[in-house]
């Protein structure tokens, strides 16, 4: 299996990454307004019943419209998405589809089936069910998208941090063992969080700009002052929340992926009473030399910050790119293994599986006994093995390091934003008759926030590469065997066809959002 698996050409590699990603990519353009507008319609509905006034029965149906514009074609995308681990990454899912498949699976037979049932409720049973079955059918229209995003995210997040698996020699698979801890692993319970609340980020923005736009054209007043308010509102709460879900889940890469860490700070050596970079002058389009630089140039830092975040402690220890390669000692003693030590590691793991599985096929029980000593001692760093070269394993670090600081930044600038806007609320301003400018900084932070939520993507997975299972399978074993022109061909389809897409989505919104609301009934 490992000299099939050795013998992949690198343009498939290559193009298959290229193709995932791209998916991957127009697929996050969709869910994360999906989520996010589920709760602010949501919420329009809850005023509906609470209040019987026809004013929030129409807003609400507004807002559930572009909805059902824009989940429409997140699941074109995420379907697509979900048949390429089997045409483009057949090799990863036979090591580990015992696994990942299952939460896979539970989304599309569980979550998915609720999405559709109820939106299905959600548009057309207005008058035909009560007004509180519809409004349960809108919160649980919102709720399914939430548990579909719920199964996903635990799946990647088994892959950045595998827990609840056991390897079989006799398979060459890795079985789960417990269902929970990969369900429930604090690292699918983070991601989660994190990943759904910064969507609620994405759509409080988008009917932020929607409204204000409304608010510029002098237009249906009373429904964008109300949805303004609403959007602000979830926008904070949700901004404040992301930064707290972020500080975690930023502990828990210290803890598990300390070289994404690394990546994202752009810290070669590393050490005690770290400090976090605010901004440094890393060359977006090169990697640096780690081995020879000690920090970027131009850095400006605050004292202590990165160890607090990654220990808790303003002294603790943090590891750069160097220490990871060559190796270091803990704080309490104990050393942590080179790059080399890992490599050499993993290759007798797959020397021992090919020997396990040999005599195991001669009948030499007592062979393979010792074999399979082998394969348990090592199998920790089996995906080492397949590295070729250390300097593999350093992931691009221009990439980490601007995306983390446009994602962060970002957040600070929305957290600014509804901040303002709530509190001009608050002094009673007139925001229907501002300046012409400021709805137009509402509406130009919509790219702004697709931008922050794909950066944050881009942090987790070029964070972790080499590695398609963190530590435990690369990228270069997990490919399908099949030729690169194929992957590159199928690639410029897709290409073509989300972006085709993509542009009736927009085309298709724009005309829903001049048109309005419709008229009260």
């Amino acid at each position: 299996m490992s000299n099939i698996l050795l013998s992949i050409d690198a343009g498939t590699i290559e193009w298959s990454r290229a193709q995932f990603a791209l998916t991957a990519i127009y697929h996050w353009l969709f869910v994360p307004l999906t989520l996010g507008l589920a709760v602010i319609m949501g919420i329009m509905e809850t005023c509906y019943y609470r209040t019987n006034d026809a004013f929030w029965k129409r807003t609400a149906k507004f807002w559930q419209k572009l909805f059902g514009i824009n989940f429409a074609m997140g699941v074109a995308t995420g379907i697509i998405l979900e048949f390429e681990f089997g045409t483009n990454w057949s090799n990863y899912s036979w090591f580990v589809g015992d696994i990942f498949g299952a939460p896979l699976a539970i989304e599309g037979i569980v979550a998915f089936f609720m999405e559709s049932t109820f939106v299905a409720v959600m548009y057309f049973g207005w008058n035909k069910v009560s007004r509180g079955f519809h409004l349960a059918s809108t919160w649980l229209t919102g709720l399914g998208a939430t548990i579909s995003a719920w199964w996903i995210l635990v799946a990647n997040a088994w892959m950045q941090c595998p827990v609840g698996c056991e390897f079989n020699s006799d398979t060459v698979r890795n079985e789960m063992v417990s269902f929970l801890d990969v369900a429930l692993s604090p690292f699918a319970v983070m991601k989660f969080c994190h990943t759904v609340i910064s969507s609620w980020i994405v759509g409080a923005v988008f009917v932020a700009a929607v409204s204000c736009w409304y608010l510029m054209k002098g237009r249906e007043t009373k429904l964008a002052l109300k949805s303004l308010r609403i959007s602000a509102m979830v926008g904070l709460v949700a901004s404040l929340l992301a930064a707290a879900t972020g500080h975690i889940s930023g502990e828990q890469v210290a803890q598990k992926q300390p070289m994404k860490l690394a990546a994202m700070e752009a810290l070669y050596n590393g050490g005690v009473d770290q400090s976090l970079t605010a901004v440094a002058w890393v060359n977006p389009f090169s990697q640096p030399d780690y081995s020879v630089e000690q920090e970027p140039p131009l850095r400006i830092a605050m004292p202590y910050a990165l160890s607090i975040m990654a220990t808790r402690d303003p002294h603790g220890y943090v590891p750069g790119v160097n220490d990871l390669l060559n190796g270091y000692i803990r704080p309490d003693g104990s050393k942590e293994p080179s790059a080399d030590e890992k490599i050499e590691s993993g290759k007798k793991a797959i020397v021992a599986l090919a020997a396990y599985r040999k005599a195991k096929a001669a009948g030499d029980d007592a062979a393979a006994k010792v074999q399979a000593g082998i394969i348990a001692d090592n199998f920790k760093n089996f995906g080492y093995g397949y590295i070729k070269d250390k300097s593999e394993l350093v992931p691009y670090i221009p990439v980490n390091f601007w995306a983390f600081r446009l994602m962060v930044g970002l957040g600070c600038l929305f957290i600014l934003f509804f901040a303002v806007v709530l509190f001009m609320d608050w002094r009673k301003k007139d925001i229907a008759n501002l300046p012409k400018w400021h709805y137009l900084v509402a509406i130009a932070l919509v790219p702004l926030g697709y931008v922050a939520s794909e950066s944050g993507w881009l942090v987790a997975e070029f964070g972790r590469q080499p590695w398609t299972i963190q530590d435990m399978l690369p990228v270069s074993a997990s490919v399908s065997d099949i030729s690169a022109g194929s992957v590159a061909l199928t690639f410029f389809i897709f290409l073509a066809l989300f972006t085709t897409m993509l542009a009736v989505e927009i085309n298709i919104m724009l005309k829903q959002i001049k048109k309005g609301p419709e008229a009260e009934e």
